[in-house]
């Protein structure tokens, strides 16, 4: 399928998936009412989980927001397009479905040429949330969306190139991030100082991503942070797991085990395709890493998808 086959299906109130610089969206008419609740019923997902609506231009940006904070102007400008979304007091133009009852709206500009080049053919803002069932991990290839939506269709593109879901951001009141992601706190706290981590309310969402139980596995997915290997390597021990860790630390076990990456960025690119793996084995068990940078990114998904820690 092309740009412009996927694009007439927006138009006529139909979902795509697509390709991002994040994940894989599953992409409707951010103001189609009825094309949004085909999102929400394919994915499973609680009608009160928002979705980000991505834009391809300025001007689209002014149709669906109904005004755009000082500090919004100098994020924008260093990061879209990109993995920042910003969360707008949303226009009349935009329904309630794609807010999740809110009255504000959650907004990017993808980096992606195939997902701008979509956005612009449709002439309309795309409310896509990641193209996976609700609570399943992300997906990041065009293999990973046809495991959970085998009859919807797909605009295909390369492997993500983050493999993580845009970092959300709000800017009323004191500046906050919602949802870790692809941006970094410190590379937001350059151009935001006072920016902090919001504390993470499960029960009313001003975000994607924070449900609590998110991101999960088919099996049991058992976490273990840095600091408890010599535990982890007790617990594996004579069981039929699979052990997902950094590349340093493979050695340390026998078995099956799926290397990670050397880097939190590398880490975090491959971890949801490793979350998939078809291997056979009764748990995932995962050696997590470091709290800082792209790690708190990666600690985040790992936490809400387990099990149980350590």
């Amino acid at each position: 399928m092309d740009v412009k086959q996927a694009a007439d299906i927006i138009k006529n109130g139909g979902i795509v998936a697509f390709p991002t610089e994040t994940v894989y969206g599953l992409g409707a008419n951010a103001l189609d009412r009825e094309a949004v609740k085909k999102v929400f019923r394919a994915k499973g997902r609680p009608t009160d989980n928002p979705l980000i609506v991505h834009v391809a231009s300025s001007q689209m940006l002014l149709n669906v927001v109904r005004s755009i904070p000082p500090q919004a102007r100098g994020l924008i400008k260093r990061f879209w397009p990109g993995p920042l979304t910003i969360i707008f007091p949303a226009s009349d133009e935009i329904p309630i479905e794609t807010t999740g009852g809110l009255s504000t709206v959650a907004v990017r500009m993808p980096d992606n040429i195939t997902a701008l080049a979509l956005i612009t053919e449709a002439g309309v803002p795309i409310a896509a949330p990641s193209a996976n069932k609700s609570g399943r991990p992300s997906p990041t290839s065009v293999e990973h969306v046809k495991e959970d939506f085998p009859d919807i269709p797909i605009l295909s593109g390369k492997h993500s190139r983050h493999g993580m879901e845009s970092t959300v951001i709000a800017l009323d009141g004191k500046p906050r991030i919602l949802r870790q992601g692809a941006i970094s706190l410190k590379q937001l706290r350059e151009v935001i100082p006072n920016i902090t981590i919001a504390e993470q309310n499960p029960e009313r969402p001003e975000s994607p991503g924070m449900k609590y139980r998110h991101y999960a596995p088919d099996r049991p997915l058992i976490l273990f942070s840095p600091e408890q290997l010599e535990h982890m390597k007790l617990y594996v021990k004579g069981k039929d797991v699979i052990i997902l860790c950094k590349d340093r630390y493979a050695k340390e076990f026998t078995g099956q085990v799926i290397k990670l990456g050397s880097t939190d960025k590398e880490m975090a690119k491959s971890l949801y395709k490793a979350l998939r793996t078809k291997r056979e084995g009764e748990e995932l068990v995962v050696l997590g890493t470091e709290k800082k940078g792209h790690g708190r990114t990666i600690m985040d998904r790992l936490e809400r998808a387990a099990t149980k820690s350590y």
